[in-house]
């Protein structure tokens, strides 16, 4: 039943790098740079601190699957990991009230009962000076057919402490979207076409074939040159642009001097055009 959602090809076009971090890895965030340190050894050894460690929590019982896990990047934010855990333990919480109550019910009107679950992998996009970038493979069965899929995504900003949302740093969610439509419409058409082996038509009475709108589904920032955003993501969830049996897709594009544009003054200096 344990659903996958791989997305690290687009990880990868997006910050440059991959990969899971392991329960005790401490890595280095991509685009930071290690400093220099001129000092005695036993001050360097005072001063140092201990790494923070990825989360990643896992249990299966006769009620429910849950998995819930987070890089060491963001657990190196104090505030940014008291709110994954808090949502870890609310997700945990949830899913095992809603599995007693529907093995109550199950067992009261005698049907069986199936284990539910809820699946949650946080990974990191982008990591830069002032933001830390962040995508989620979100999953869940809640009994039915089969399990439900989809995507979250947060930006931590450094500098205010506090969780943003990609789209808080645009102007407003149709200036991003006007800004990258027609390039985002023509890349997924290209990515629905290789699924269905067969181009998409337009306007045409067969299901999933017009184009979405990208800002309604989970839009990321990313970063290849590790100094600023210069990519945009976008995670498409099953049934959005086609139907559950094509799973989701996933969207890169550059940063343009029409993204720039729509970007609010406040925030340009963390944006840079695509090389």
């Amino acid at each position: 039943m344990r659903p996958t959602m791989p997305f690290l090809a687009l990880a990868m076009a997006l910050c440059g790098c991959s990969g899971k971090a392991s329960e005790n890895a401490a890595p280095v965030p991509s685009g930071s740079a290690v400093p220099v340190v001129s000092a005695a050894p036993s001050a360097v050894a005072s001063a140092a601190a201990p790494a923070a460690l990825a989360r990643s929590v896992e249990e299966s019982n006769a009620l429910y699957e849950f998995e819930f896990s987070y890089p060491a990047a963001a657990a190196a934010i104090p505030a940014l990991k008291a709110a994954l855990d808090k949502a870890l333990e609310d997700e945990r919480g949830g899913l095992a009230a809603n599995a007693k109550d529907m093995r109550a019910e199950a067992k009261k009107e005698g049907f069986p009962f199936n284990p539910l679950g809820s699946w949650t992998a946080w990974s990191v996009v982008a990591s830069l000076p002032d933001w830390l970038s962040l995508s989620a493979e979100v999953s869940s069965y809640e009994g039915g057919a089969h399990p439900n899929h989809g995507y979250d995504a947060l930006l931590w900003d450094r500098k205010a402490d506090k969780r943003r949302a990609a789209l808080d740093l645009f102007t407003s969610k149709a200036a991003l979207s006007g800004a990258i439509r027609q390039d985002f419409c023509r890349l997924l058409d290209r990515e629905r076409a290789k699924k269905r082996g067969a181009p998409v038509k337009r306007g045409s009475d067969e299901p999933f074939s017009d184009c979405i709108d990208p800002v309604e589904s989970t839009v990321i920032l990313g970063s290849a040159g590790g100094k600023a955003f210069d990519r945009i993501g976008v995670l498409i969830g099953p049934y959005e642009a086609g139907p559950y049996v094509e799973g989701g897709y996933e969207v890169t594009l550059p940063v343009t001097a029409a993204v720039l544009a729509a970007v609010k003054p406040e925030y340009r200096a963390s944006f840079a055009p695509a090389r």
